[in-house]
């Protein structure tokens, strides 16, 4: 008398129909099983947590998963995401990762539909989570001597106030003088920590993150991101399939780059629609073309303004500052290629709008960045 083994439990026998296969047919096979269990609630979101955990040892973090959820399916899988993370996420993993999570709090809780449905799109999250693949693990940099000291939080609050202030005017002249001044507040706290590093003997180190770049016209994002990034002796890897480019850099300088990016971005966009509705107005209709066009001529001409307030820092330094620099920026450049050590170009394309690139250029000229003046 032969005998067969315990009879699978509905989660797993949902899984078994609907995450190992694409077609719609075994999704709704695997979610009316768990609309018809209730008492299988539990065990499905324990799961979840799971596949959540496993997405951390392979390389992700909290920010990374919802945006490729958010890219890949709707709103409420986003909501999911989220439950999902806090709930699992129980052991300090650094500074940043808490920022993530503090992001996530916002998220509205997921609605409960009928059972279909919710398990339904249970279902459409846990196939992405499961699938997605190894990426390069994030070092969390290890403390500096003025690590989340109360005049780094001043420095940093100071710098975020002015570029708030150059997103929201309506003067070009009155948002160059505003990032003017948020890059010499960089400058100077960036220095400031490499000097106090280096006096001090700490065991600083550089560390890397994640900024989204998402379409539409990644590349010329990704392009202004690689610039911002150089101009902050970082260096930035673009991922385009996942959307994010992978900055790496000393602490300070990465805080930099975060928040200069997101302005000029900001700021980028707000002249394209205006400089658009000036094309239209005109009788143009070439939108995505002028839209491509522009952003790749602002993060052209950004590149060039930042390069050479970057060159004119290192002219300006002296003493002691230069070995230092120069040793941080080797730091960056090794710990960069040990994490990707293999690594392509890639070119703009569809860039053929004369008029895009020409107000594409100018605005770049508007939001330009002044030179550092010297540094004591």
């Amino acid at each position: 008398m032969s005998s067969s083994g315990p009879r699978p439990g509905t989660v797993e026998r949902a899984f078994e129909a609907a995450l190992y296969a694409d077609t719609d047919a075994a999704l709704d096979t695997g979610a009316s099983l768990l609309a018809a269990d209730p008492a299988a609630d539990t065990e499905l979101t324990r799961r979840g947590e799971e596949f959540v955990a496993a997405a951390w040892r392979r390389g992700w973090q909290p920010a990374d998963v919802v945006r490729v959820v958010r890219r890949e399916l709707d709103p409420v899988h986003v909501q999911l995401t989220a439950a999902l993370i806090l709930g699992e996420s129980h052991e300090p993993r650094g500074a940043r990762w808490t920022a993530q999570l503090e992001e996530l709090r916002a998220e509205p809780r997921p609605p409960r539909a009928d059972r279909f449905s919710y398990a339904t799109a249970v279902l459409e999250l846990y196939r992405l989570l499961l699938r997605l693949p190894a990426i390069e693990p994030l070092d969390v940099p290890l403390p500096g001597p003025a690590a989340a000291g109360a005049g780094d939080s001043r420095m940093l609050t100071r710098i975020r106030a002015l570029l708030a202030k150059a997103e929201a005017t309506g003067f070009p002249e009155e948002a160059e003088a505003l990032s003017a001044k948020a890059q010499e507040l960089m400058a100077r706290h960036s220095i400031d920590e490499a000097l106090l590093a280096a006096r001090t003997h700490a065991k600083d180190a550089p560390g890397a993150c994640r900024i989204g770049v998402e379409p539409p016209y990644e590349t010329a994002k990704a392009v202004l991101l690689d610039a911002v990034a150089g101009a902050n002796r970082c260096r930035a890897v673009w991922n385009e399939a996942f959307c994010f480019s992978t900055v790496v850099g000393f602490e300070p300088d990465l805080e930099a780059v975060e928040l200069l990016y997101t302005s000029l971005l900001v700021q980028a966009t707000a002249a394209m629609t205006k400089a658009e509705a000036a094309q239209r107005a005109g009788g143009r209709k070439r939108t995505k073309t002028f839209r491509q066009s522009f952003l790749a001529a602002y993060a052209h001409r950004i590149g060039d303004r930042l390069a050479s307030v970057a060159e004119g820092q290192v002219t300006a330094a002296e003493g002691d500052l230069l070995p230092v620099l120069a040793a941080r920026d080797v730091a960056v450049a090794d710990h960069t290629d040990r994490m990707f050590p293999r690594t392509v170009t890639t070119r703009l394309r569809g860039v053929d709008d004369a008029a895009g690139w020409h107000e594409g250029a100018a605005a770049a000229d508007r939001a330009q960045v002044q030179d550092r003046r010297r540094l004591p």
